[in-house]
């Protein structure tokens, strides 16, 4: 047997990661029994087991299954502590998977009315991430997220809202929720905002939809990455053409079986975009729901996809060069993967 290198001790950043879906399933289901929240039975059964839920996403009855179970976890951060914990739980869960830079996305207006309102739970959120870095070192900032289920008007208020904290850790926007629902050009208002506010376009795309969702990212809202990606590799023009201006792809491997847009791990189209020069930054999305983080996208690259070491390295250099981390972070992750490659292997 090929003898390979720890993937968890490869340095990465991680730009792919939902608030609440970071959360641990032990520290969810001691949150609803402290705050009596009667989590929907197939997601009990699922934390308890250790075994993700069953889900599929790819009509609308799956979907609505998949949002329920994320508002039933959600409506268990009902105070500042139960956000402090969340993200200093979700930083140890990155470093131990070797990461050194997490870009988390949350949409504050979803926390606003048990924490205060909008710029307090911002501020909640912002002040966690600060406490974070300090206890475990990581690097790390949030990705202010818009919900297209909701007007577009929302999304700018949320925009400007995003620019006035740039200077305490935000550092992109972005678009979530059903891809199927909302045109990215209504939003387009709201993402020129964030952008001549200085922060990131990062739009989901060609998750639920194909690659049209991905071509309305980068025409509409100018993204520097796109959420998901994947359904790009059914469009070698649309291939090329990301790998010519250098969007990354943020690619969350196991989420896409999850939710059904793939039926095996194998099917999801890493090569593809790989073999294509498309930027990918894998992440983890909801590992509260799909059961697995970072490094576990790097091992399923590695196994069901064949990527050498050398390779997967380049993943992690992918990841690092498509984030917001300052030039010095960048470059010690950088060296950090050459070491990587440098150092002992498992036997």
């Amino acid at each position: 047997m090929e003898h390979v290198r720890d993937v968890s001790a490869l340095p990465k950043a991680h730009l792919h990661l939902h608030f609440t879906g970071s959360m641990r399933p032990a520290t969810l289901l001691e949150l609803a029994d402290k705050y009596g929240v009667r989590l929907p039975e197939t997601l009990t059964e699922a934390l308890t087991s250790g075994e993700p839920p069953k889900l599929r996403a790819t009509d609308e009855r799956g979907w609505f299954r998949f949002q329920r179970m994320y508002d039933a976890a959600r409506s268990c951060l009902r105070e500042p502590e139960d956000i402090r914990r969340l993200v200093r739980e979700a930083a140890e869960e990155d470093v131990k998977d070797g990461s050194g830079w997490l870009e988390i996305q949350v949409d504050p207006t979803s926390y606003a009315p048990r924490l205060g309102g909008l710029i307090p739970a911002l501020e909640i959120i912002l002040d966690a991430v600060d406490g974070a870095m300090r206890e475990t070192g990581l690097g790390m900032r949030v990705l202010v997220a818009a919900n297209r289920m909701k007007h577009p008007l929302d999304a700018r208020t949320l925009a400007r809202l995003a620019v006035r904290y740039q200077d305490r850790g935000v550092v992109g926007f972005g678009l979530s929720n059903d891809e199927r629902r909302g045109m990215a050009r209504d939003f387009d208002r709201a993402f020129a905002i964030a952008r001549d506010g200085g922060l990131l376009s990062a739009p989901h795309g060609g998750e639920l939809t194909g690659p049209s969702s991905v071509r309305d990212c980068l025409d509409d809202l100018y993204a520097h990455r796109v959420g998901h990606g994947v359904r790009a590799a059914e469009d070698p023009r649309l291939l090329k053409r990301l790998a010519e201006r250098g969007v990354t792809c943020e690619v969350c491997p196991t989420s896409n079986v999850a939710l059904g847009v793939y039926a095996k791990p194998e099917d999801v189209p890493l090569r593809t975009l790989y073999d294509a020069g498309v930027p990918m930054a894998l992440g983890a999305d909801d590992p509260l729901l799909f059961g697995s983080r970072l490094a576990a996208q790097y091992e399923l690259a590695r196994h069901h996809h064949g990527f050498t070491d050398e390779e997967l390295a380049e993943l992690a250099r992918q990841s690092v060069r498509g984030s917001a981390a300052p030039a010095t972070t960048k470059a010690e992750l950088l060296a950090g993967v050459d070491a990587w490659l440098g150092g002992p292997v498992a036997r």
